[in-house]
């Protein structure tokens, strides 16, 4: 199958995230073990999701070593959404593909899975894998299972390209990302008697606000890297609820907050001062009127930075591939860092937009993929002897 028939197939899978990806899964082992080769998997806790890891052997049968191509295989929610045509059935027209997960990142997988027969037939000098993934957009959770697999199983790759949509430029570094949950328990009380409450929402408040004063902090510090879109540390309040009536002062509110840093910065350097704040300022008035109020903050998501402190020779390889020698970095997330910290030097390069992901009537163009193709097999011959 070329690779617009293989990204017909996987836009057909409604693999959203909150979904099981082993439709999806279980057809590319299908394939694979069809063509002789010996994918394995390693699941989530519940057994619903799984990682996908293959293969293609050195000429010389060595299977450690070489480079990954790694892409995750679930999309995020077409909910809500104005789609012109069925977001899980590629639509084809006027130089485009349109579906969800087109862009982000199916398109990716399928040039790969179509480039698997030049794999096989190449005489490799090291050997290439394929690894794909799930839970990648909420959190990248099964990248570190499959990471436990291969350490257990004693493969090192060596190099790695994150798939996602680069436009097929070279990514050499992205932000980390932290997401925190706050909940704030005051005491309620009538809202005639408000002396006698602590109201949760209003802290929570004053603890928002000290957070957005942070978040400027960061855009003013020294150490700004202009080679990102976005050049500093960002924090943004995304989600608040709280109170269950207008006349009843509340006693719980909760919010989320997430942290994109930069590289070199550690998200210490921003729960440190939020941690001082609730302690010396917020917890004392609140425990003045309600001893039992409390302020819990939880560390949810934490997904690692890419840095460009990187292998070079990753770097030489990917210049010769692509049309331009021009490195980014970029403010969204990728499973690269988890790579990175695993010991594999990481590049993110693929076809598409990240300017269209997310979004209704995604799509990729033809023109990506046939580039994205090109790539590939021009990667293989560079791994060839």
């Amino acid at each position: 199958m070329d690779t617009l028939d293989w990204l017909r197939q996987l836009i057909a899978f409604d693999t959203t995230s909150r979904q099981s990806n082993l439709a999806l899964i279980n057809h590319v082992a299908s394939y694979l073990e069809s063509r002789k080769l010996s994918p394995w998997l390693a699941y989530n806790v519940s057994g619903d999701k799984a990682n996908l890891f293959v293969t293609i052997a050195a000429s010389d049968g060595s299977t450690s070593g070489g480079l990954v191509f790694s892409g995750h295989t679930d999309v995020v929610p077409v909910d809500g959404q104005d789609w012109l045509s069925d977001p899980f059935v590629a639509d084809v027209h006027d130089g485009c593909v349109y579906g969800r997960g087109s862009s982000d990142m199916k398109g990716f997988i399928a040039s790969v899975l179509a480039a698997v027969p030049a794999m096989q037939a190449a005489r490799l000098k090291r050997p290439l894998h394929i690894a794909l993934s799930f839970d990648e957009e909420i959190g990248c959770l099964g990248a570190p299972i499959m990471l436990a697999e291969l350490e257990k199983q004693g493969l090192q790759p060596q190099f790695c390209i994150v798939g996602e949509p680069t436009s097929m430029q070279m990514v050499v570094a992205h932000k980390g990302i932290h997401t925190f949950c706050c909940e704030v328990h005051g005491k309620n009380v009538h809202s005639s008697l408000t002396p006698n409450g602590v109201n949760a929402i209003e802290y929570a408040a004053r603890l928002i606000v000290f957070i957005n004063q942070l978040a400027q902090e960061l855009q003013q510090r020294a150490d700004l890297d202009h080679a990102f879109d976005v050049p500093f540390a960002t924090v943004s309040t995304g989600l608040i609820r709280g109170g269950t009536a207008i006349n009843i002062v509340p006693d719980y509110c909760t919010f989320e907050f997430d942290y994109r840093n930069l590289p070199h910065m550690t998200v210490e350097e921003l729960i440190k001062p939020i941690e001082h704040y609730i302690t010396t300022e917020l917890l004392p008035t609140m425990q003045t009127v309600a001893p039992e109020a409390t302020i819990k903050l939880t560390h949810n998501v934490q997904v690692p930075a890419l840095n460009d402190a990187n292998d070079q020779q990753l770097y030489a390889l990917i210049n010769q591939l692509v049309d331009t020698d021009q490195r980014a970095k970029v403010a969204y997330v990728t499973e690269g860092g988890q790579f990175q910290n695993s010991g594999i030097s990481t590049v993110v390069c693929g076809p598409g937009s990240i300017t269209v992901a997310h979004k209704a009537n995604e799509y990729i163009e033809l023109e990506q993929l046939n580039r994205c193709d090109h790539f590939l097999h021009k990667l293989i011959q560079a791994q060839s002897l």
